[in-house]
């Protein structure tokens, strides 16, 4: 059996894998991000890359030019980023509760795209690597939000450590109108699409 380490240190994002039965050991990415795409889908893509290339690299040699998939692998790293975009805004993580409180505001009342960006790199005994990038994206509809409702959101710090200042399987789920698309993604990890993905590539990570 291989081993599956996930890039990430959100609790979320491990719960979400081991929901579906996978046993994941986490290993998180420490550097700086470096965002040179302006796309949310591009944004995260690059981003949901660099934390796994990072982590891949402290595992073992990461050989970053090498294209093709290698089998049969000893280690699948997983890594991703999630983005909110509303219009041509990108939202991250909120700065600060002034910075979550404008951002809620700018949510408000409006439907808005949440994006994740996952990447695979498949490394086996030899060191030797494999890649893989996809996003998904799902559409949300919040409900108009009175300044007090913001405040007192925002007052539980709930919003401080998540994409767009708001956590849909949290506090926020009141005020949530509607979703179209994968509502795991915007918990933080599109685990069907990830499943669906490994499929693609010949990979079950059941028998991994």
């Amino acid at each position: 059996m291989g081993q599956i380490i996930l890039a990430s240190a959100s609790p979320r994002r491990k719960e979400l894998l081991e929901q579906i039965g996978l046993e994941v050991e986490i290993c998180p990415a420490k550097g700086e991000e470096v965002i040179s795409k302006s796309a949310p889908e591009e944004v995260v893509m690059e981003l949901s890359e660099q934390k796994t290339t990072e982590v891949a690299a402290m595992v073992k040699t990461y050989e970053s030019g090498h294209g093709e998939l290698m089998t049969p692998q000893d280690i699948l790293v997983i890594g991703a980023d999630t983005v909110v975009a509303c219009d041509d805004t990108i939202l991250g993580k909120p700065k600060d509760e002034a910075d979550a409180k404008r951002m809620l505001t700018l949510l408000s009342g409006r439907k808005h795209a949440v994006y994740t960006g996952v990447t695979f790199v498949f490394l086996d005994k030899n060191g030797r690597a494999g890649a893989h990038t996809f996003y998904e994206k799902t559409e949300v509809t919040m409900k108009p939000l009175s300044e007090p409702e913001i405040d007192r959101y925002v007052a539980t710090g709930e919003p401080m450590d998540k994409a767009g200042a708001y956590g849909i399987q949290g506090k926020c789920a009141i005020y949530i109108e509607g979703i179209e698309g994968d509502y795991n993604n915007v918990v933080g990890l599109p685990v069907a699409r990830i499943y669906k993905e490994l499929q693609k590539l010949g990979i079950d990570p059941y028998l991994w």
